[in-house]
Formats: C-alpha cells, sequence, structure tokens
C-alpha cells in the first residue's frame, strides 16, 4: 500500500467521522417524561428522590416556580396532553360527566394532544403508567380503546393502584395481582420502559412514565417498608392552623387535632416518601440505559407532578386543619416539582421563571422541530433550557382554576343533603363543594410576587396573598388590597382577561387604558403655550 492509499484511507476516515458527527449532532432529540401523581413540593416532597435530584436536577435545569394550572388530576393530565387550560381543554373533574377521557373529549381534545403531532413527526411514542382516571371505562370505549398518537401504549385502566390492577396493553387487558415481584406497578411501568430500550427503538422517541407515587393507597415495596421510620410530617406554616380568613369549605375545618390523628398523619406521610423511593430507582435505571446505549446526549429528561397535596388523616388535620386530598387554591397543592436535563442545558443550573403545565406541550413539540398549534395555551419552554435564553418568554403571570365537584346528598353525613358537597370521608369531611369553584392568577409585576383568587360562591369569595412575605398564606389580604384602587383593577382585571383566554392570549395581559388626568392636562397645554411664546421671543 502506498503513502497516498494510506493518506486517502486517513482522510476518508476523518471525513466519515465528521459526518457522523454532524449527523448525530443534527439528530431529533429523544424526550422522555416522568409523571409523578400527588407529589408534593412545598411539604418536602422531593427529599426522598436523592437519585433524581442528583441525575436530572443536578445535571440539568431545576424550575423553582413550576405551577399546575389546576390542583386535581385528571383535569391536570388533561391540560398536560393539550397544552390547553381547564376552561378551553373542557375536562373538569375525574368524572366521565366532567370529562375525564370521555367521549366527547376523546373526540375534540385527545386527537390534538401532543402525541399526535409528535407521531406525525416520526417520533416512536411509548406510554406506561397511570393516564386519565377513567381510562378504561366502558362508557368511553373501554380497554380497546388506544388514545391516538402512540406507537406502544400500556395504560392503566382506572386511577392509582400498586396491585390489583389491569392495563391495556395496545389494546388488550392485562390483569395483574398482588405478587410483589411481578406486580408492583411502578416497578412493572420500569420494566416495560427498559423492555423497550432494549428493542432498540428507532429514533427519535418519544417516552411518558406515569407512576402512581405518591398516590394513596400510599403502598411501598416491600423491600421500603421501614425506611424514614423517624420522619414527621412537618409542623410549620399552616399545620394544624384554623382558616378563619379564607372561603366557605377551608372555614368548616375543626381546629386543633387530636394527638392520635397527628400519630397517623405521620404514617400517610412517610409511606408517602417511601412510594417515591421506586421512582428513584426508575430514574436510576433509565439513565443508566440510555448512557450503555449511548443515547443519553441526545434525550430531555422531565421530571415532574401532576398536583400538589397537603396530607391529613380525614379528622381535620393537616395544613389549615384540611382533609387529605388536593383541590385547594394555597401553593401545597399547585406549586410542584420540575426539573430537566438534556441537550444544552447547563448541568445544576436553577430557574426562577414562571412556568407551567400547560407549557410542556409546546415544549415537547418545539424539541422536535414542531410549531406548536394556536390553539395550545402554554409557551415552549425550550429557549429557556439554555443559558442564552434567546427570545425567552417574559410571563408575569399563570391562570389556576378548579371547578368544584358536589351531590345533593353524602351517604352517611344527612346534615350535608343539599348543600353541594362531595368526597366526604368517614368522618363527614369534605374534600370539595359547588362553592370550592375559583379562578387564580400567580404572579406580578417587577418586585411583586402575590396570588389572587376569586370565588364562584354566594360570597363572591376574594383571597389575597403577598407571597414574598407570607409564603404560608396565613393572611388574606383581600379586604386590604380594596383600598388600593389601582392595583386591585389590576388584578380583577387581569384575572378576567385569563379565565377567558385561549391561544396566544394567554401570554398577553391587555394594558390598561390610561384615565384622562385633567390637571395634568392643563399643566401640559400651559407648558406648551409658555414653550411657544419663549421660542417666539428667541427668534427676536
Amino acid at each position: 500500500m502506498t503513502r497516498f492509499h494510506v493518506y486517502l484511507g486517513v482522510m476518508c476516515a476523518v471525513v466519515i467521522a465528521t459526518l457522523i458527527n454532524h449527523a448525530q449532532g443534527e439528530a431529533t432529540p429523544n424526550i422522555v417524561f416522568i409523571l409523578t401523581d400527588d407529589q408534593d413540593l412545598e411539604l418536602g416532597g422531593t427529599i426522598p428522590i436523592k437519585k433524581t435530584r442528583d441525575l436530572i436536577g443536578s445535571q440539568g435545569k431545576v424550575f423553582e416556580q413550576f405551577y399546575v394550572n389546576t390542583p386535581l388530576c385528571c383535569p391536570s393530565r388533561s391540560s398536560i396532553l393539550t397544552g390547553k387550560h381547564v376552561h378551553n381543554n373542557m375536562a373538569v373533574n375525574n368524572s366521565l360527566e366532567g370529562n375525564c377521557s370521555s367521549p366527547a373529549w376523546q373526540q375534540t381534545q385527545e386527537v390534538r394532544a401532543f402525541p399526535t403531532y409528535l407521531h406525525r413527526k416520526g417520533y416512536t411514542t411509548f406510554f406506561a403508567g397511570k393516564y386519565l382516571n377513567r381510562y378504561g371505562n366502558k362508557k368511553a370505549g373501554g380497554v380497546q380503546h388506544v388514545p391516538p398518537g402512540w406507537t406502544h401504549w400500556n395504560g392503566l385502566v382506572g386511577n392509582s393502584k400498586y396491585y390489583n390492577y389491569t392495563l391495556s396493553v395496545d389494546g388488550v387487558e392485562e390483569k395483574h395481582g398482588d405478587n410483589y415481584d411481578e406486580d408492583y406497578f411502578t416497578d412493572v411501568i420500569n420494566r416495560k420502559a427498559t423492555t423497550f430500550l432494549n428493542s432498540a427503538p428507532p429514533t427519535p422517541f418519544f417516552m411518558m412514565l406515569a407512576t402512581p407515587s405518591a398516590h394513596a393507597p400510599f403502598t411501598p415495596a416491600p423491600q421500603y417498608r421501614d425506611r424514614f421510620s423517624q420522619v414527621k410530617a412537618p409542623r410549620d406554616g399552616s399545620f394544624n392552623m384554623h382558616g378563619s380568613d379564607k372561603h366557605w369549605l377551608i372555614r368548616q375545618a375543626i381546629t386543633p387535632m387530636m394527638n392520635e390523628s397527628v400519630q397517623y398523619l405521620d404514617s400517610i406521610y412517610r409511606d408517602r416518601w417511601r412510594t417515591l423511593l421506586s421512582v428513584d430507582d426508575m430514574v436510576e435505571n433509565l439513565v443508566d440505559q440510555l448512557t450503555k446505549k449511548g443515547l443519553i446526549d441526545n434525550t430531555y429528561i422531565f421530571f415532574s407532578s401532576d398536583n400538589g397535596y397537603h396530607v391529613d388523616n380525614g379528622n381535620h388535620v393537616g395544613q389549615f386543619s384540611l382533609p387529605s386530598d388536593k383541590r385547594q387554591l394555597y401553593q401545597f397543592d399547585i406549586h410542584v416539582p420540575f426539573m430537566v436535563r438534556g441537550p444544552g442545558i447547563t448541568p445544576g443550573t436553577t430557574s426562577q421563571d414562571l412556568v407551567t403545565s400547560i407549557d410542556l406541550a409546546p415544549t415537547f413539540l418545539e424539541i422536535a422541530k414542531i410549531p406548536p398549534p394556536s390553539d395550545m395555551d402554554g409557551l415552549s419552554l425550550l429557549p429557556q433550557l439554555s443559558d442564552t435564553q434567546i427570545n425567552a418568554q417574559d410571563r408575569k403571570y399563570l391562570l389556576i382554576e378548579h371547578q368544584g365537584e358536589h351531590t345533593a346528598t353524602i351517604p352517611g353525613c344527612p346534615q350535608y343533603d343539599g348543600q353541594n358537597m362531595a368526597n366526604c370521608l368517614s368522618a363527614c369531611v369534605c374534600e370539595d363543594s359547588l362553592n370550592n369553584t375559583y379562578s387564580c392568577i400567580v404572579g406580578g409585576e417587577e418586585g411583586q410576587f402575590y396570588k389572587y383568587c376569586r370565588l364562584q360562591d354566594d360570597e363572591n369569595f376574594e383571597e389575597y396573598y403577598d407571597l414574598l412575605v407570607d409564603v404560608s398564606e396565613l393572611r388574606n389580604l383581600a379586604p386590604v388590597i380594596k383600598n388600593n384602587v389601582s392595583l386591585y383593577d389590576h388584578v380583577t382585571r387581569t384575572l378576567s382577561h385569563l379565565v377567558q383566554c385561549a391561544g396566544p392570549s394567554c401570554s398577553r395581559i391587555p394594558e390598561k387604558e390610561r384615565p384622562c388626568d385633567v390637571k395634568q392636562t392643563y399643566l401640559n397645554v400651559f407648558t406648551y403655550i409658555f414653550e411657544l411664546i419663549q421660542s417666539m421671543f428667541n427668534l427676536y
């Protein structure tokens, strides 16, 4: 072989390597989205997931001001899938009647959810876990209904469980029992995801893994049953405090709690943390699999929750003495974890940008180089994932909304007949009511950060909290801000705009037209005449 041939061979190798590296750099990224269930941020919900914080948060960016648009499972998940506020996707609660995976929702919203766009773009799409609370219901197509856009489908029938559940696997029923090695749901999701990755799926791919943790019934894996044995629920902030200046449902709570109630509360708190340890194992395995297959550098991994949570045992305890659930306008139910790692994201960075769950769908689409459709209310976060933040959105306000569930009668609680209550526990402590219907804005102008809420009840009740100085929302300042005409007009006008916004208008708050100031007008005219006369004298 001549020197020329050796030189030619080396040059060809360099050219081929350059082309391969260029192609890899230009390759459309893969996306993994891990969604937990009822994982709070305010009450320590991210403390047990150390591996997740290390492998995603520390290797990427943590968004510290991430909010869900509604604090209830099915409406929140529907908003994530569609990129739309509840008032636009119309999934208002966890029932079929409330459009939770109803035929009407499937025909109008599901067909335009983000997976359909990814699939048409050529993404291989994989789902495993909890989808929507009424998915699999016979009135909504049963297990045979596979939502459009998913190449591989492993959807839970109904609400979160850890054992004794049914999956729809590409439209075929798969039943699971109570054997840990075969049936523990978080581990089943983990194994199905591993099988998908080991099958060398065509790239790019989108993978969504929706775990049951840390939702009731709070069943930890057996190896984690004794962890956190000394941990207690936080006793600070609004814990065991009566919300005397809050809306009607909160004022019904009874304070203080009994000691045995506190002990039971601590056991629930510990079990919620224990269920999250299996999620932590799943994240570790996923990152390990992606690394081994050389995919990690071209894969975005998102981690978040569908809503927050406040802990209780049903006997008037917990935050503002509420029964355990979500559904409330306070920070512990709407402020949730959000972290992401991936191409172009500097490890160990944080963001104070105001972002929200309806931003996820347009973000996924923009990563896939798909222009988000105009009917999505959210904004793509892709510009904010890099340090440059070129053309990053400058959002000042988010909308939070909830439509309270209610029934005419509550079995075992005759005192609530005709009171429009719902989700009442054995002690007749109710989690929801018709007049727990509200809309809120969170945000503020320069140097401000507050929450303003308006309830649809016979009191026209309002709540306002300065979140810079009152992080636990102990003092409702709504009566005070009514004396500040400018501020009160601004917050009410902003809320009124957002509750009816759609598409791009949801990120544009209209400016108020300034009223004519008569004194200022006269002063301007006088100044103009004076300057005109002065200029005439100067001419001469």
